[in-house]
């Protein structure tokens, strides 16, 4: 596969289905679940906003499909340069194949064609198609109607952002699973400060981590404020 389309064989252990905080995405998470380890589920269009998930899912798809024994691929096209028809041409020969943020390639010809070849393909071959992207199909931009048409075949799924008391327990439970303890005082000092997206706060609890790690400090509110700045 071209290496413009960076294609990841090892699921990070974070990104699972089992970790995923879905709020009101309840049905959202048993489409997926479904796609992934049944090969007759329904393909999945998924829009949502950056930070509500996506990437989350996908991945998540992805480890559990391997996880039932069928081989999978993950390939996020934003990014990505160079030829990128060529790369989704090169595509294939997985039972689940999961491409992220097909917005990316709104307005380019051929990787609209290619992606629409890759469809037609992995039907005939009866493998399982995921899409996301950062919005619904019909707000993407994408201009060939072939391609708008087959995807607007998909199961159409939109992910709702987590409201913050959900985020708050998204942000515990993943500081738990790196041995971290995150207070209410913590907690209200960082969703004060810094930005709530989860992916904003996934890279946060990634430079606390360390800096904790790194200090051999607890995570208070004054490390906080000395690692990363801010008011009282």
């Amino acid at each position: 596969m071209n290496a413009q389309l960076p294609l990841l064989l090892r699921w990070p252990a974070q990104q699972r289905f089992e970790t995923f905080v879905s709020g009101a995405n309840g049905v959202v998470l048993a489409l997926l679940r479904e796609a992934a380890t049944i090969n007759a589920a329904a393909w999945v269009f998924l829009g949502g906003p950056a930070g509500s998930g996506k990437t989350h899912l996908l991945l998540a798809a992805c480890a559990a499909a391997s996880a039932a024994g069928r081989s999978a691929q993950y390939v996020p096209l934003r990014g990505a340069d160079g030829d990128r028809a060529g790369s989704i041409r090169a595509l294939g020969g997985s039972e689940l194949l999961a491409l992220d943020d097909v917005d990316a390639i709104a307005g380019d010809a051929g990787a609209e064609h290619a992606l629409f070849d890759l469809y037609n393909r992995c039907f005939v071959a009866k493998s399982t198609l995921l899409f996301s992207a950062s919005a619904p199909l019909a707000r993407i931009g994408l201009a060939l109607p072939d391609l708008v048409s087959r995807l607007s075949a998909c199961a159409q799924a939109r992910l709702t952002p987590l409201d913050d008391a959900a985020r708050r327990d998204w942000l515990r439970e993943r500081a738990r699973t790196r041995g971290l303890a995150l207070d209410d005082a913590v907690l209200d000092w960082l969703f004060a400060h810094h930005a709530r997206d989860l992916g904003s706060l996934a890279a946060l609890l990634e430079r606390v981590d360390r800096a904790a790690l790194a200090a051999q400090r607890r995570v208070t509110v004054a490390f906080l404020r000395d690692l990363l700045g801010g008011g009282a």
